[in-house]
């Protein structure tokens, strides 16, 4: 009988007649995958995770039927960039993705897709609802919907499915609320139940900022519960792996777009169907402290589905045939890296090995709290700086306002927040010392590409930055050392940025005046250097560079030879690096006047309009109906 029925189901797929029952059967014989992500959370927001946090009882049932991941990690603090880094399993920086708000997009290889494409030519119905924001040109065949009414249900029957759902309660932009709804705040959360971070002020908005955003992600714990009945409505639930995360770190100030701990480490929990248990190395309720980060997401769902994790990836799976749980235990490294956000300017780095972080600041003149439109429509925002201002904090929460130090040393046992700098401390000299060579190593060997200014990989790169960065490895690497002499002893560092200056490579000499500005009024006797190249360098973001030392020193006005730039420059992205200094010698502690005549200004897009907007003193409000001309005009 049992033959009959298997000749009956050959023909019925052969004749394309197969009953809805046994096309369910066949699918059945694949694990579905089902991701839900949530928006703007760190890990330390849900008290599966840490004890401050909100009550998820949802995804807590999930972590029983499962695996919760202790140390899960984003790679990078913003939604572009990290969503590209899990679509693509690639390193941003490798890549050119690691700008958000991308001024173009990066094209893979020919040969290399994102990864739901080898699940859709293995036979999968891939759907995504509906968050993208990739920073890379999206490969053929990657989705077969990705809309906010793209779902499992509608695939083919007898197909198995790749789903992703994105929730948005918990994005930053439900903490910017108005001032009226702090008159009559309906929050559900108790402000003076939780735990500030003590590099925040204990203030009544900031209460309610916390309070507001715990109930946000209680918001997201029921969304999480709904989908998950659907699933099990749809007899799907024990053939389906679901994985819930936080996209990145956030919300809070110093979360989302930061390097540190609240902006990169991530809720993590996956459970594992009963049928598929053996794929799984780890008993379900259990939980690891194994490290996983973006660029093993997509290996580890393509070894879940048997399939090959193609050879250019920089991840490697930590569920799946032959993965064991001691070999994910014994992982205690992730890279970080946290860029350009929309029209602010950063380069870090980062690494963490066990309880020990790193953190590498090659922009360090500019102060985390820097100006940022977006952020600061956050009222919680806005009362950090001006309490800052008034000088009503204490060194922790003052140390956002301030100059980063070029390198900076935890230790997150005894540290979690990561306001003890210990880079300083003899005792932890010789830790220091190997975390920075293992990021260095890290940052040669990608090549990371942040290390040629954002305007040249737009000029030059985009179309293959793989292949740019391999040809341009080593002068990547000899930029890397030319950014560390702002490590080393000053006798030891300006011999070499003096050869650094006077050489016919500009990026050369961009990095040796960045560094001058790092080490400031130890470097002085670069200045006439400076100078020099402030009134002949052709090349104007080594002008720029120049000038920004000088005005940090105040030998020079900065402001003249920067609006000069801004004149010149036929690059949009020339402009936004030039109106960071001026944003910086505007709110930092100078006394240049800042005279912005905005039509003078050669080249606008919409990064720069954000800071044109914000040193001539305009509403936000004005800002975004500006934008919306540009837009309207860019459009025809």
């Amino acid at each position: 009988m049992a033959s009959i029925r298997l000749f009956v189901t050959v023909v019925f797929v052969f004749l394309g007649i197969l009953p809805t029952t046994s096309k369910l059967l066949i699918a059945q014989n694949q694990p579905n995958f089902l991701w839900i992500m949530s928006e703007d959370n760190s890990k330390h927001y849900l008290k599966l995770f840490d004890p401050s946090g909100a009550e998820t009882p949802n995804i807590a049932n999930l972590a029983k039927q499962g695996v919760a991941f202790d140390r899960a990690f984003s790679n990078a603090p913003v939604c572009s960039v990290a969503r590209t880094t899990l679509i693509t399993m690639v390193y941003g920086p490798r890549l050119g993705t690691q700008f958000h708000r991308r001024t173009e997009l990066a094209k893979l290889p020919d040969d290399w897709k994102m990864f739901p494409a080898y699940l859709r030519d293995a036979g999968y119905y891939t759907t995504n609802n509906s968050k993208k924001d990739y920073n890379a040109v999206e490969t053929n065949g990657t989705w077969d919907a990705s809309s906010n009414k793209a779902h499992w249900r509608n695939r083919p029957d007898g197909k198995p499915f790749f789903h992703v759902q994105t929730y948005t309660d918990s994005h930053e932009s439900s903490l910017h609320f108005k001032q009226s709804w702090l008159d009559a705040p309906n929050n559900k959360t108790d402000p003076d139940s939780l735990e500030l971070a003590p590099y925040h002020p204990d203030t009544p908005l900031f209460r309610l900022t916390y309070a507001r955003y715990h109930d946000r992600i209680k918001s997201i714990d029921n969304r999480v519960g709904q989908l998950v009945e659907q699933l099990e409505s749809d007899g799907l639930l024990e053939n389906t792996f679901i994985f819930y995360f936080g996209d990145h770190g956030g919300v809070l100030p110093r979360g989302k777009g930061y390097i540190y701990e609240s902006g990169l480490h991530v809720p993590l929990v996956v459970r594992v169907p009963q049928k598929w248990k053996s794929l799984s190395p780890f008993g379900r309720g259990t939980r690891t402290d194994g490290f996983v980060d973006f660029v093993d997401f997509g290996p580890t769902v393509l070894k879940l589905a048997g399939l090959t994790v193609p050879s250019f990836v920089d991840g490697e799976p930590f569920l799946g045939s032959g993965v064991t749980q001691n070999e994910v235990e014994a992982r205690n490294r992730t890279l970080g890296y946290a860029d350009r956000m929309d029209e602010k300017y950063d380069f870090c780095r980062s690494i963490r090995l066990g309880n020990w972080k790193y953190i590498r600041n090659y922009q360090a003149i500019y102060p985390d709290g820097l100006q940022n439109n977006y952020r600061y429509i956050n009222l919680a925002w806005k009362q950090w700086r001006e309490l800052f201002n008034s000088e009503k904090l204490n060194p922790a929460q003052s140390a956002f306002f301030l100059p980063k130090p070029a390198e900076q040393l935890f230790l997150l046992t005894d540290d979690p927040h990561e306001i003890n700098n210990l880079s300083e401390k003899p005792e932890h000299r010789e830790r220091l010392v190997a975390m920075r060579n293992e990021l260095t190593n890290q940052v040669k060997a990608m090549p990371d590409l942040s290390f040629i200014p954002e305007s040249t990989l737009v000029e030059e790169a985009m179309d293959n930055p793989i292949s740019y960065g391999l040809e341009k490895k080593t002068a990547i690497s000899r930029y890397v050392d030319i950014a560390n002499l702002a490590l080393l002893p000053v006798a030891e560092a300006l011999p070499r940025l003096r050869r650094a200056i006077s050489s016919q490579d500009p990026i050369d000499r961009y990095w040796a005046f960045s560094v001058c500005s790092i080490l400031g009024d130890k470097a002085g006797a670069l200045s006439p250097l400076a100078k020099l190249a402030v009134a002949q360098d052709a090349d104007l973001l080594v002008k720029l560079r120049a000038c920004e030392f000088l005005g940090i020193q105040k030998i020079q006005n900065p402001v003249p030879a920067i609006t000069a730039i801004l004149k010149e420059s036929d690059s949009g992205v020339v402009n936004l690096i030039a109106l960071q200094s001026l944003v910086w010698f505007q709110d930092g502690p100078f006394d240049y006047e800042i005279a912005l005549d905005s039509d003078s200004i050669k080249t606008i897009d919409l990064q720069v309009l954000r800071r044109v907007g914000y040193l001539e003193g305009l509403p936000e409000s004005e800002i975004k109906q500006r934008s919306k001309a540009l837009m309207k005009r860019l459009r025809k």
